[in-house]
């Protein structure tokens, strides 16, 4: 279940990121996940853009776009070394995706958010980690 939101001002990314960014940090976040790449693990790595209007981001220094990435797995899913290379690479991938360098990483800021097991809940039932986990597994089995 994991899902990744990335909230940014309209106009603050390059044509060509506005176009693969939300493929390219839904492939991050199943790769720090340790999700299996098969169709159904992708379909389930939902990723939403969320453009803000102009003038709706500031900061009390200065008007440059700021970017906040919110990530939403399962609690227990993803270890501190994962939230590490997953927080990594998901500021490198808003960077890129807006045409700035490393020296504007504090720009993006990443929240990860830990949902607890039994909160979550899809096609009408609720889905536990261990029921990912299980699922998983069979699938890379059949890989």
């Amino acid at each position: 279940m994991p899902m990744i939101r990335l909230t940014a001002p309209s106009g603050s990314l390059t044509e060509e990121g506005r176009k693969t960014v939300q493929q390219d940090l839904a492939a991050v976040l199943l790769r720090w996940e340790g999700a299996p790449d098969t169709p159904f693990f992708r379909a389930q790595a939902w990723s939403y853009l969320v453009e803000l209007p102009e003038g709706a981001q500031t900061t009390a220094e200065d008007n440059a776009p700021r970017f906040l990435v919110e990530v939403t797995v399962p609690q227990g899913a993803v270890s501190e070394r994962r939230k590490a290379g997953l927080v990594e690479d998901t500021t490198k991938t808003v960077l890129a995706a807006a045409g700035l360098g490393q020296d504007d990483a504090l720009r993006v800021w990443v929240l990860v958010h830990e949902q607890a097991d039994g909160t979550w809940g899809a096609g009408g039932s609720v889905i536990r980690f261990a029921d990912l986990v299980a699922l998983a597994k069979g699938q890379q089995a059949d890989a």
